[in-house]
């Protein structure tokens, strides 16, 4: 395993305030811009829920830019968007002025939708052929996806695409926007968040395993960046390798 050892905190109610206060202080650091690369799912209701007081203790002093890491194609008010949960619980809650948020346009095909999307990085992101996040906070699915990249799918060999469509999702719905693992890997810090009993297996996949048709979360290694586990103990259960325990 490459990175930090995992860092283990008894429950998500102990994680959600220290995982804040890592995206805070990445935040204060950041020169000119701080770029964060967020996915969906339980991530939105725990940075909503936590992040703003991160950033009412560590203002940040450069301007936000928060990009989608993948997207359903759903419109925005759908339960599914995950552009339209952190629009609705997160967006509001942080400091002004508010980031920019890039994201997939609703109403597109998928290969519009990706094309689309990836001409919004490379505008944000000038002269970077992949863009470097500043910080990318991802969640793993029991299978080991992450973002939108799925076990044994062709996208896990996209190498000249950032931005990529799906249009045959294993996990409803099957229409997705993704970030590719070359954008994943250019970042300076990646955070995966994994909690829950459900998840201890696929973890000790990821982070003990050593197979040859690696799952798509074992493949996220920054060249040059930092790499990062948080884990609750449920999450954690498995783990053999030294962990960096957190009291509650």
């Amino acid at each position: 395993m490459a990175g930090q050892a995992p860092r283990v905190f008894p429950s998500p109610r102990e994680l959600g305030p220290a995982l804040a206060g890592l995206v805070a202080q990445r935040a204060a650091d950041a020169a000119e811009r701080f770029a964060l690369g967020l996915s969906g799912g339980s991530l939105v209701e725990l940075l909503a829920r936590e992040l703003p007081a991160a950033l009412a203790a560590a203002p940040p002093a450069a301007p936000w830019l928060l990009a989608l890491c993948d997207e359903r194609l759903v419109p925005p008010g759908h339960p599914d968007s995950t552009g339209g949960a952190y629009e609705a619980q997160l967006l509001p809650r942080l400091p002004t002025p508010p980031p920019r948020m890039l994201a997939p346009r609703p109403g597109l095909r998928p290969a519009a939708a990706a094309a689309d999307y990836a001409e919004q990085l490379h505008q944000a992101f000038p002269g970077q052929a992949v863009p470097v996040f500043d910080l990318l906070v991802l969640g793993v699915g029991p299978d080991g996806h992450t973002c939108s990249l799925f076990p044994d799918h062709p996208l896990l060999q996209e190498d000249e695409k950032i931005v990529a469509a799906i249009t045959d999702s294993p996990k409803p719905p099957p229409e997705r926007v993704t970030l590719t693992l070359p954008v994943l890997n250019a970042a300076r810090m990646v955070v995966f968040v994994a909690t829950g009993e459900g998840k201890a297996a696929v973890v000790k996949r990821i982070l003990e395993g050593d197979e040859e048709n690696p799952l798509p979360a074992a493949r996220v290694r920054p060249g040059s960046g930092q790499l990062c586990w948080f884990l609750d103990e449920a999450a954690a259960k498995e783990l053999t390798i030294p962990l960096d325990k957190h009291p509650g």
